[in-house]
């Protein structure tokens, strides 16, 4: 039975590595054997290992990525063109876009952008706009010597905007739905752990456990949203089975800190995205955002740092 395990799990860690490769080539052409040697499985037998894992053949995953990558861009970066979008997606053909995007979403990509628009003034018509007490205000830190906000917002402790350095973490992955599905997280994290535990990786002074995800919930399908419960490790840690290894690169990122408990989490998201970000010069930068657990949860109270990478509005 071990051995049946193991091979599993095996096969999880290489598929694993091709979604990696995936996501950090985007923008490039990728071809079937670029991806089947990620996860060194040979390109014959490769398409259908994958499909059996993830439920679609690496064809159709690699372009629903780059056509959700491209549906959140254009959300996001209102002033950048949908060519230009294409392109950073992939799509060396702004006709073969257009027609692949309409086939996904049923509408446009420029349709698309006005309706997310159209949504985004309703959202605000409807809360009455954020009320002058609510609205983030800035000042300057002379501790830290940077610029940062506070809030009247319960639950925020307080938000910057800085440099985070670059590292590499241990992860295991589920794509599937995750929101509000505690026993989803219970059981990556003990497998994560138990890892880490064996390893003597757990503990220390430079112990950081974080959650990153890889899609946008606002345009993605839930079965197929992707998330990874993550410890930073050295970059010569040896991983095995369905842990897997990855860089997350260095830049600058917002840094809200917030003090809830488990229910308030999309709450704080909705603030950081919803009434933070529109009144703080930055936008979303398209690469994964994470949360930064610091401590254990004290009777169910977790102190976190949601991180979420940002660049000029």
């Amino acid at each position: 039975m071990k051995g049946i395990e193991k091979g599993y799990a095996d096969y999880i860690s290489r598929i694993n590595k091709s979604l990696d490769f995936m996501e950090a080539n985007l923008q490039n052409q990728i071809t079937l054997e670029d991806l089947a040697g990620a996860a060194n499985f040979s390109k014959f037998h490769f398409s259908r290992i994958f499909q059996a894992y993830t439920g679609q053949s690496p064809y159709k995953f690699m372009m629903r990525l780059r056509l959700e990558k491209a549906a959140s861009m254009i959300i996001s970066n209102k002033n950048e063109s949908i060519t230009d979008i294409a392109f950073k997606c992939g799509y060396a053909d702004i006709t073969a876009f257009s027609k692949c995007f309409k086939d996904y979403f049923k509408v446009t990509a420029k349709d698309y952008r006005c309706l997310s628009g159209q949504k985004s003034n309703n959202y605000q018509l409807k809360r009455n706009m954020p009320q002058a007490e609510d609205v983030p205000e800035m000042y300057f830190c002379p501790e830290s010597k940077t610029f940062k906000w506070r809030a009247k917002m319960k639950l925020n402790k307080s938000v910057e905007v800085k440099e985070l350095s670059g590292m590499t973490v241990a992860y295991v992955r589920n794509i599937g739905p995750y929101d509000g599905n505690q026993e989803v997280f219970g059981t990556l994290r003990n497998k994560l752990f138990s890892w880490a535990a064996a390893r003597n990786l757990i503990g220390g002074g430079d112990f950081t456990f974080l959650v990153v995800y890889h899609d946008d919930p606002t345009v993605a399908l839930s079965e197929q949203l992707r998330m990874s419960l993550c410890l930073k490790v050295k970059p010569e840690t040896k991983v095995d089975g369905e842990i897997g290894k990855m860089d997350l690169n260095p830049g600058k990122y917002a840094v809200a800190r917030f003090e809830l408990r488990g229910p308030e989490f999309q709450q704080a998201w909705d603030w950081l995205y919803g009434q933070w970000m529109p009144v703080s010069g930055f936008q979303p930068d398209d690469r994964p955002y994470f949360e930064m657990y610091l401590h254990e949860p004290v009777e169910g109270n977790y102190l976190v740092d949601f991180c979420v990478p940002v660049r000029p509005a």
